[in-house]
């Protein structure tokens, strides 16, 4: 009788609580940023899906406005995304975006966070970036994970979270 071969496991989603999935990548300009470069300090790390287009470059800038905000609060602002170096960097330069941009071209670290998956776009279903942002505390616990984000708003929604923490 034939064996049923054994499925790998899906990942555990994550919550408030858990650690941080440990990540690598490289940054804006070539330079290897990882999760353990911040410890003591508090990270929303936001994943969005392209460079330069109309909803990500909302999300973006409204991080950029309320940076001074952020930062006076202690939290260090990273987003991720599958675009490369270049396109990050035409990304900073055009909207003067003061934080930390980083490649995971594989969706590796995407995955790891939940952040790659299926989703509908325009009536169809599509495998890729689920915006979604974590905020991770000075342990490299996760504090608060947005699964549902409006791009107009988030920077001021990670601030009222921040309020409650």
């Amino acid at each position: 009788m034939p064996t049923a071969e054994a499925q790998p496991a899906e990942p555990k989603a994550l919550k408030a609580g858990d650690k941080a999935p440990a990540f690598s990548l490289k940054n804006t300009n070539g330079q290897t940023v990882k999760l353990s470069d911040f410890k003591g300090r508090k990270v929303a790390l936001f994943f969005y899906p392209k460079d330069m287009t109309p909803g990500c470059t909302k999300e973006a800038c409204g991080f950029r406005d309320d940076y001074a905000e952020l930062k006076r609060r202690g939290v260090e602002v990273v987003g991720v995304s599958a675009d490369n170096q270049a396109s990050h960097q035409k990304f900073t330069e055009k909207y003067e975006l003061p934080f930390t941009l980083l490649s995971d071209p594989d969706h590796s670290v995407m995955e790891k966070y939940g952040a790659w998956g299926e989703k509908n776009m325009y009536g169809k279903k599509v495998t890729g970036v689920l915006r979604s942002t974590f905020l991770i505390d000075e342990e490299g616990r996760i504090a608060h994970i947005f699964r549902r984000v409006k791009t107009d708003t988030h920077s001021k929604d990670v601030i009222a979270v921040l309020d409650r923490l």
